[in-house]
């Protein structure tokens, strides 16, 4: 067992030092991905502490140590999507984008309006294998679902993704 799964074995067992140690831990990959889903700074922020209350209320469901950043990082997912069915949100624009201090190219743009196109377990699986380097098994585990059906909701969601990048007129090869 390594340094942060003994972390986390100690943070399932009640130690609140360990549980914050953890959070400190993934804050950044925690910021990123929120930052991905919501395009806005101040609600990226709002996400970690509301994650951050939710992984302390559920540590205890925790079943693998060595799992427990893709446990975190599908919390915050699940809340991204709920806050953005909430909201209706729209992309914004790259000149606010721009404004916040995140500099993006055009490509980039389109890929992330596109990622913002699929459904939900599409822009999942793509985050977690792509933006979080998870490996399928990692997937499998954190979905409670084979390896082959990840395999599958991956293939089917790379397609969909090369589909709206064509509609949109992209090329980018994904």
């Amino acid at each position: 067992m390594n340094m942060d799964e003994q972390l986390v074995q100690n943070a399932i067992n009640g130690d609140d030092d360990a549980f914050l140690k953890l959070m400190q831990l993934y804050k950044i990959d925690l910021f990123k991905t929120a930052l991905s889903y919501l395009k806005n700074e101040q609600e990226a922020l709002e996400a970690i502490q509301e994650i951050t209350y939710r992984a302390y209320k559920s540590i205890g469901t925790v079943r693998e140590p060595s799992y427990f950043k893709t446990w975190l990082i599908r919390i915050m997912i699940n809340y991204c999507n709920d806050q953005l069915k909430k909201n209706k949100r729209v992309l914004l624009n790259e000149d606010i984008l721009q404004a916040q201090g995140i500099s993006e190219n055009h490509e980039e743009l389109e890929l992330k309006d596109a990622m913002l196109a699929l459904d939900d377990r599409s822009r999942e699986i793509l985050t977690l294998k792509y933006f979080h380097d998870l490996k399928i098994k990692e997937i499998a585990s954190s979905m409670q679902c084979p390896e082959g059906t990840v395999k599958t909701w991956l293939n089917k969601a790379l397609k969909s993704l090369r589909g709206k990048l064509e509609e949109k007129g992209g090329n980018l090869n994904v």
